[in-house]
């Protein structure tokens, strides 16, 4: 997962708006009263999100389980000596402090697949965050997973990218799979072949509040998309805040 993708994941994520992205959570930082230094982003990726954070100037920490997208997100954040980037997993994450607030977004916690290894991740979070800390993450809805994604197929042709998206979703276990396959350009202008598969779980948001709770944290909010707006059910991407 992520190996050669990685490599054309920023070209595909054109789309998304990382600093609109990054603006909320600057939205949600002072709607709650939090002034955070010390940050860790889980899942940052190719570090799309990290750069914004790390030029506001937060002490930021981010990890990937892919060394392939640290590899670029390196190259984003390089010059920055106020963040730091590690190889680790969401699941069973360890660094040897605390944190203000931590981050995960563009639905990286659908990728943790059983309700086990999502409530250890959610107390491995509370473990590092310092009191009135804050957690922020967002999750595919189950609506959108089931019903936009579902079991349909998705063709996009760009000047140097082709790719096929085949999805498919297991409504007994809530489970969607994703089955790409890309054409992209070399240098001699000939086309290469690569596939990725993505698994991801649909939760409902009460299972993940049921979750945060018992993983103590208190005060739980969700919202649709990136906005204080309540939820409805067709929202298709669902803000979390957590506090401790």
């Amino acid at each position: 997962m992520y190996n050669k993708f990685a490599y054309i994941y920023d070209e595909l994520m054109k789309d998304v708006d990382y600093k609109n992205w990054y603006l909320y959570i600057e939205n949600v930082f002072n709607k709650f009263h939090k002034t955070p230094e010390d940050v860790l982003e889980m899942a940052c990726g190719t570090g799309n999100l990290s750069y914004y954070l790390g030029k506001k100037g937060y002490d930021l920490i981010c990890f990937d389980i892919s060394n392939d997208m640290l590899s670029i997100a390196y190259n984003k954040l390089q010059n920055f000596r106020n963040v730091k980037i590690i190889n680790q997993n969401m699941i069973d994450f360890n660094i040897n402090k605390k944190f203000d607030a931590i981050i995960s977004i563009c639905d990286s916690i659908n990728y943790i697949l059983d309700e086990k290894d999502l409530l250890k991740t959610f107390k491995n979070v509370k473990k590092h965050l310092h009191k009135d800390g804050i957690f922020i993450f967002d999750i595919n809805s189950h609506y959108k997973l089931s019903q936009i994604i579902g079991n349909n197929t998705f063709i996009e042709d760009r000047e140097d990218i082709y790719y096929i998206w085949q999805n498919y979703f297991d409504e007994k276990c809530n489970i969607a799979e994703f089955y790409i396959t890309f054409f992209t350009m070399d240098k001699d202008g000939k086309y290469i072949r690569f596939e990725e598969e993505h698994v991801e779980r649909a939760y409902s948001t009460e299972e993940i509040t049921q979750l945060l709770h018992s993983a103590s944290f208190k005060d739980i909010y969700m919202y649709n998309g990136l906005s204080f707006e309540e939820i409805h059910d067709k929202s298709e991407r669902i803000s979390f805040i957590a506090m401790t």
